[in-house]
C-alpha cells in the first residue's frame, strides 16, 4: 500500500485576506509607533554584551540559598548586581554592573570568587568593557542593515522592485516591533536578541519569496485575472506550507521558551514574536502593499499612455 503522505489541508481555501487589509495596516502602523516612542523614551534594557559588566555563570554541589548569596555579593559594594538560579537550583547566574576600566572589573571578580568560596566552581566568567559594549551595539546595527540591504537587492533581482520594497517594509516591520516589545516590556536586550532578529529577517522573508514565487508562476497561467484576486489565489495556495512550516517553527520556540532556562528566555521570546509577526506580515503587509505599487504603477501607465495619444495622431 503507498503512502500518500500528510496533507494539512485537504483542499485549497478561497478566502479573502484582502478584506481586511486596512485594519492590520492600521494595527501595523500602530505597533511600529509604539515601539518607536518607547525607544525614543525609554530606550533598551541592555545586557553585559552591551552596556559593559560582568557575567558569572556559577555552580554548587548541593542547592544555593540565593537570599545568602545575594546577601555577601551586595554587601561587596560593586553596584547594581543581578542574581537568579540557571537552569538548577544548584546553579547561579550573577551580573554585575560596570566597574569602569579592565583592571577594577577584574578585581570585582576576584572579590566575588573569594566572598563565595571554593564550595562554587565556576562556568563562565566573562568581561565585557563599555568601550567594547559600544562597537558591539555598532556592529549590530551594521549586521542588520547589511542583511536588510541584501535581502531588498535579492528580491528585487530576482522578482521585481515592487517585491524587494514590500518584502524589506514587512522585515522592518517584524524587525522593530521586536526590538520595540523589548523596550516596552523591559526585557534584556543582548546579542542572542541580535541573532533573533537577524533570525527573524530571514524568516520573514522566506515565506514572502514563496508567495512571490507563487504570484509569478500564476501571472503567467491567468494573464486576464485581477492582480488583487490573483495575490489572493497565491497566498491561499500556499497557505498549507506556511501553517505546516510555521507551525512547526512555531512548536520549536515555544519548547526553546518553556525549556530553555533564563539563558534563553530573550532569544527564544523573540523568535515567538518573530513567527508570529512574520506570517502575519508576510500576508497582511507584503502581499497588499504590492498589489497597491501595482496599481499605481498601472495607472502611471494609463495616464502616460493619455498623455501620448494626441502627439500619434
Amino acid at each position: 500500500m503507498a503512502f500518500r503522505g500528510f496533507r494539512i489541508l485537504r483542499a485549497v481555501p478561497s478566502l479573502d485576506y484582502f478584506r481586511f487589509h486596512k485594519l492590520c495596516f492600521a494595527i501595523s502602523i500602530f505597533l511600529c509607533v509604539a515601539s518607536v516612542v518607547s525607544l525614543a523614551t525609554r530606550g533598551l534594557n541592555f545586557g553585559v554584551d552591551f552596556a559593559g559588566g560582568i557575567l558569572i555563570e556559577a555552580r554548587k554541589t548541593t542547592p544555593i540559598d540565593l537570599a545568602d548569596v545575594r546577601a555577601k555579593v551586595n554587601a561587596l559594594n560593586l553596584g547594581d548586581i543581578s542574581l537568579q538560579e540557571f537552569g538548577r537550583n544548584t546553579d547561579i547566574l550573577l551580573r554585575v554592573q560596570s566597574q569602569g576600566d579592565e583592571k577594577a572589573e577584574m578585581a570585582a571578580v576576584q572579590k566575588i570568587r573569594e566572598t563565595l568560596g571554593t564550595e562554587f566552581s565556576y562556568e563562565r566568567v566573562e568581561v565585557v568593557g563599555p568601550r567594547v559594549g559600544k562597537e558591539l551595539i555598532r556592529d549590530a546595527v551594521i549586521a542588520i542593515i547589511l542583511a536588510l540591504s541584501g535581502i531588498m537587492a535579492y528580491m528585487a533581482f530576482r522578482f521585481s522592485w515592487r517585491a524587494g520594497l514590500s518584502g524589506v517594509v514587512a522585515i522592518l516591520h517584524d524587525c522593530l516591533t521586536t526590538v520595540g516589545l523589548f523596550s516596552i516590556l523591559g526585557l534584556q536586550f543582548d546579542l542572542n536578541t541580535v541573532a533573533a532578529v537577524v533570525t527573524i529577517a530571514g524568516f520573514s522573508i522566506n515565506d514572502t519569496v514563496v508567495i512571490d514565487d507563487r504570484i509569478r508562476e500564476n501571472t503567467r497561467l491567468y494573464k486576464s485575472m485581477d492582480f488583487r484576486e490573483l495575490i489572493n489565489l497565491s497566498v491561499n495556495q500556499t497557505m498549507a506550507r506556511t501553517l505546516m512550516t510555521n507551525g512547526l517553527v512555531l512548536l520549536s520556540t515555544l519548547a526553546l521558551l518553556i525549556f530553555g532556562g533564563p539563558l534563553l528566555f530573550g532569544l527564544a521570546f523573540a523568535l515567538l514574536w518573530g513567527v508570529i509577526a512574520g506570517t502575519y506580515s508576510t500576508i497582511y503587509v507584503a502581499a497588499p502593499m504590492e498589489w497597491y505599487l501595482a496599481a499605481r504603477g498601472r495607472k502611471h501607465i494609463k495616464a502616460s499612455e493619455a498623455e501620448g495619444e494626441p502627439s500619434h495622431s
